[in-house]
C-alpha cells in the first residue's frame, strides 16, 4: 500500500467512525433509526405490559394443565420478545410480561384471548353441511357454523382440537411451478395423527374442506388436496409471510389445554432506575477504554489498530441490536460488554504470530501478512465452533436462551470480520504511511518450553479436587435447605407483593428506600421491583416469604410508609423458567455440544482433539457450579447466560492451542515428542491465553465494581469462570489430549512408529 493510499484508508475509517458514532448515539431523521436509544430494551430497562389471566371454569386446575398452558403462552409471545416472561400466579392465574410496549390494548388484540380451536369437518356422517356461507349480525358475508360446538362434538364432526396439534410455524415452500409461496406447518401429536388422517381421507375422497374455528370465528378453510397420514400438514394461500406467522400464532394459543380469560392489564415500569443503567453503560465505556489503553501499551501500534477495529466493532454490534429488533436487558448490555473484551482475542492471536514472525528475521511487511494468515484458522475454528453452539441454542432454546444466542451470534461474526479484515486494512494504512520500525511492532521472546505434560498428575488433582468439593457442597445445600443451589424466583418462583403506597414513587426513590428493608427481611439481594404506570402501585417480586417475613413486610410498611395492611396484596407466582424451559436449554446445549465436538472432529482429523475439549468444557461448567453452591450466588436468568458465554469462552480458548498443537505435528521430524510438542504449543500461545483473559476479566471486574445487585451476581461467576477457562485450557487440555493420545493411539499413528 502506497503512503497517499494509507492517509486515504486512514482519513476514511475516521469517517465511518464519526458516521457511526453518530448514527449510534444520534440516529437519523426524526425517528432517529439507528440510535442505540431505539434499541428494543427489557422489562429491566424500560418496562412493558403486564397482563394476567384466569383459567375459565370451577374447581382448581390441574398443575400439568397449568404447566402446559404456560409453555405454550411462552412460545407465543416470543413473537414479541424472547424475553417476555410467563408465569403462574396463585392457583388459577397466569400471568403475561412483555418488554419495551406501552399499549396494553393493542397488545391484548394482537395476543387475543386464549380460547379453544377446532378443525371441523365440513359435512357430518350423513351428509349434512356442519358450516357454509352466510350473513352475520353486522351484515358480513363469510362461513359461518350451523350447529354448536356441542352438537358438533356429539355427532364426531370435530376432527381434532387444537390440543391435538404439537406445533404451528410460519415458513415457505415451493409450489408445482417451482414458485414461493407462504405456508403453516403443522403438526400432529400422536392422539391427533389417526383422527386426521381419516378426516382428511374422507374429505379428500368427497372433495370437502376442513375448517379452523377459534373461538367461534373461521380463521381458515384450507381445501384438502390428498390424505394426511403422516401426522404433519401445510396450509398454503397465505398472501405474506406475516399472515402465516399470524395464522401459526392463532393455532398455537388455540392449543391450550385450559380456557382463559382477562382478568386485568397494566403497564409496568423499569425494574431498574436510571441510574443503575448509567452505571453499567458507564462500566462498558471504561472498559472499552481500559481494553483499547492495554492494546497500545501492550503490542503498540497493532494495539492502536486494534482499538480503532475495536470502536468500530462496537457500534456496528449495537446498530445491528437496532436493525434487528432484539430485545436488550441488563444482563445483555453486560453481554455486550464481555463482547467487547472477548473481541480482541482474534487480535492478540495475529499480533503474537507477527512478532514470532519479525523475531525469524522478516521484514514487518512480511510478517504482517504471514501473521494474519497464521492466525486465520485459529480465528475460523474458535469462533466458528462457538457459532455453532449460537446457531443451535438459537434455534433450539426459549426465553433468555435464544435472547442470548442471537446476541452472541451477532458478536462473533462482527468480531471475525474486525479482526481479520478491519484490523489487517488498518495495519496496512498504519505502516503505509511510515510506521515501518520494528520496535513499532515488538519481537517475540524466545521461551523455553514449560513442562506442563509433566505436572499434568498435579492439574488433574486441582481439578478433580475443586469439582468434589463442589458435590459435597451441592449436598450439604440439599440437606440444609432442601435446594442444592441458591434458586432465585426466576427457578423457583416466590411471592408477588402488591403494594399501593400513599404516595407516587419514582423507581429510584424505590431503589434507594424499599429494596433495602425488603432485602433485611428476605437476607436476599434477589428483589425485583416494578411500577404499574398511572398509579401509586409497586409490584415487589421476592423469594417465597413465610408467614412470618410476610408479617415483618407489613409491619415495615406501615412503619416506614404509612402503608395500611390493606393496600398490601400477596400472591405465590410460579417460576417464570419453566420446566419446559429449563428442558429444552439443556437439550439445545447437549445438542450444541455434540455440533460442537463434530465440528473439532471434522477440522483436526481426530476425534481426540475433539473429546479433550468437551471434557474441558465439561471441567469449567462443573468447576463454576460449585462456585455457586459454595458462595450461594443467587441462580436465576443470568445463570444460564453466565453458564452459555463460559462455555464460548472456554471452547475458544482450547481451539487456539489444539490449533497450534496441530501445526507443530504437521512439521516433518524424525524424533517426535509428543509431550515437547505440546509443552512448546502451550508456551508459545500462553501470552495470548494471559492478555485475553486479562482483557476480559477487567471488563467484567468493572461491571462488578460499578453495577447494581443483579449485575454483580452475573459478574463475580463470569471472573470464576474466565480464570478456570484459563487454566483448563492452558493446564488441562492439553495434557488431557496427550494422555488420550497415549492410551488409545489411532491406527496411522502405530503404522507410522513401524516405518520408523
Amino acid at each position: 500500500m502506497k503512503k497517499s493510499r494509507g492517509i486515504i484508508t486512514l482519513l476514511v475509517t475516521i469517517l465511518i467512525m464519526a458516521g457511526l458514532g453518530y448514527i449510534v448515539y444520534f440516529g437519523i431523521g426524526a425517528g432517529k433509526r439507528g440510535s442505540a436509544a431505539n434499541i428494543k430494551q427489557g422489562l429491566d430497562l424500560a418496562g412493558g405490559v403486564s397482563i394476567t389471566y384466569q383459567v375459565v371454569g370451577e374447581g382448581k386446575p390441574s398443575g400439568e394443565d397449568m404447566s402446559d398452558t404456560i409453555y405454550k403462552l411462552q412460545q407465543r409471545v416470543q413473537n414479541y420478545s424472547t424475553e417476555a416472561q410467563v408465569y403462574q400466579e396463585g392457583d388459577d392465574r397466569i400471568s403475561i410480561e412483555i418488554p419495551g410496549v406501552t399499549d396494553a390494548n393493542a397488545i391484548l388484540e394482537e395476543l387475543g384471548r386464549p380460547g379453544s380451536l377446532y378443525f371441523i369437518a365440513q359435512t357430518d356422517s350423513e351428509g349434512n353441511q356442519n358450516y357454509g356461507l352466510g350473513i352475520d349480525a353486522d351484515g358480513n358475508i363469510g362461513y359461518m357454523l350451523s350447529k354448536s360446538i356441542e352438537e358438533l362434538q356429539e355427532e364426531g364432526s370435530i376432527v381434532i382440537t387444537g390440543t391435538q396439534v404439537a406445533s404451528a410455524q410460519a415458513g415457505t415452500q415451493q409450489d408445482d411451478m417451482k414458485n414461493s409461496e407462504y405456508v403453516v406447518a403443522l403438526n400432529l401429536t400422536e392422539d391427533g395423527k389417526q383422527a386426521f388422517a381419516d378426516a382428511t381421507t374422507k374429505a379428500y375422497n368427497n372433495g370437502e374442506t376442513i375448517a379452523i374455528y377459534y373461538d367461534g370465528a373461521l380463521i381458515s378453510v384450507p381445501s384438502v388436496n390428498s390424505p394426511i397420514t403422516g401426522g404433519q400438514a401445510y396450509i398454503t394461500g397465505q398472501d405474506s409471510y406475516e399472515e402465516a406467522e399470524q395464522l401459526a400464532s392463532t393455532i398455537r394459543i388455540g392449543g391450550l389445554k385450559l380456557e382463559l380469560e382477562e382478568l386485568r392489564s397494566n403497564v409496568v415500569g423499569a425494574q431498574l432506575g436510571s441510574e443503575a443503567i448509567k452505571t453499567s453503560l458507564l462500566a462498558g465505556a471504561i472498559g472499552l477504554a481500559v481494553v483499547i489503553l492495554f492494546m497500545i501499551v501492550v503490542y503498540y501500534i497493532p494495539g492502536l489498530a486494534s482499538g480503532l477495529a475495536l470502536i468500530i466493532y462496537t457500534c456496528l454490534d449495537l446498530f445491528i441490536l437496532n436493525a434487528f429488533d432484539l430485545t436488550l436487558t441488563l444482563p445483555g448490555i453486560a453481554g455486550i460488554i464481555l463482547s467487547i473484551g472477548m473481541a480482541v482475542d482474534a487480535n492478540v492471536i495475529i499480533f503474537a504470530r507477527i512478532r514470532e514472525e519479525i523475531a525469524t528475521g522478516k521484514t514487518v511487511r512480511s510478517s504482517i501478512k504471514i501473521g494474519f494468515d497464521k492466525a486465520r484458522s485459529a480465528i475460523l475454528d474458535g469462533n466458528i465452533t462457538t457459532l455453532i453452539a449460537a446457531f443451535v441454542l438459537g434455534l433450539m432454546g426459549t426465553g433468555p436462551v435464544k435472547g442470548f444466542a442471537q446476541t452472541l451470534a451477532i458478536g462473533i461474526i462482527l468480531s471475525m470480520i474486525t479482526a481479520l479484515f478491519v484490523t489487517r486494512v488498518i495495519l496496512n494504512a498504519l505502516f503505509a504511511i511510515g510506521l515501518q520500525s520494528e520496535k513499532l511492532y515488538g519481537v517475540a521472546k524466545e521461551r523455553k518450553p514449560i513442562g506442563f505434560v509433566s505436572k499434568k498428575a498435579v492439574f488433574f488433582t486441582i481439578s478433580i479436587v475443586m469439582i468434589v468439593v463442589g458435590f459435597v457442597f451441592l449436598g450439604i445445600n440439599k440437606a440444609q435447605t432442601g435446594d442444592a443451589l441458591n434458586y432465585s424466583l426466576e427457578f423457583k418462583g416466590g411471592t408477588s407483593t402488591t403494594v399501593t403506597f400513599n404516595e407516587d414513587l419514582s423507581i429510584e426513590e424505590i431503589d434507594a428506600q424499599v429494596v433495602p428493608l425488603v432485602e433485611q427481611i428476605t437476607g436476599d439481594g434477589n428483589v425485583q421491583t416494578q411500577k404499574v404506570s398511572g398509579t401509586n402501585e409497586v409490584v415487589i417480586k421476592t423469594r417465597t416469604l413465610t408467614v412470618e417475613e410476610r408479617e415483618a413486610f407489613n409491619a415495615m410498611m406501615e412503619e416506614n410508609f404509612s402503608v395500611e395492611e390493606g393496600k398490601i396484596v400477596a400472591e405465590s407466582i410460579s417460576a417464570t423458567i419453566s420446566k419446559e424451559m429449563s428442558r429444552d436449554a439443556i437439550v439445545a446445549v447437549i445438542i450444541a455440544t455434540i455440533c460442537m465436538l463434530i465440528y473439532i472432529w471434522f477440522r483436526f482429523k481426530d476425534i481426540r482433539f475433539a473429546a479433550s475439549a468437551v471434557l474441558a468444557l465439561l471441567h469449567d461448567v462443573l468447576v463454576v457450579l460449585a462456585f455457586y453452591a459454595i458462595a450461594k450466588v443467587s441462580v436465576g436468568n443470568t445463570f444460564i447466560a453466565c453458564m452459555l458465554t463460559i462455555v464460548g469462552y472456554s471452547i475458544n480458548a482450547t481451539i487456539v492451542i489444539f490449533d497450534r498443537i496441530r501445526e507443530n505435528l504437521a512439521v516433518p521430524s524424525k524424533n517426535v515428542d509428543l509431550a515437547e510438542i505440546v509443552n512448546t504449543s502451550i508456551t508459545q500461545t500462553l501470552s495470548r491465553s494471559i492478555n485475553t483473559s486479562l482483557t476480559t476479566f477487567a471488563m467484567v471486574a468493572i461491571l462488578y465494581v460499578l453495577g447494581v445487585t443483579s449485575i454483580r451476581e452475573f459478574a463475580l461467576p463470569l471472573m470464576v469462570g474466565f480464570v478456570c477457562g484459563a487454566y483448563s485450557s492452558v493446564c488441562v487440555t492439553g495434557p488431557l489430549w496427550y494422555c488420550l493420545k497415549k492410551i488409545q493411539p489411532k491406527a496411522a499413528d502405530k503404522k507410522e512408529k513401524k516405518l520408523i
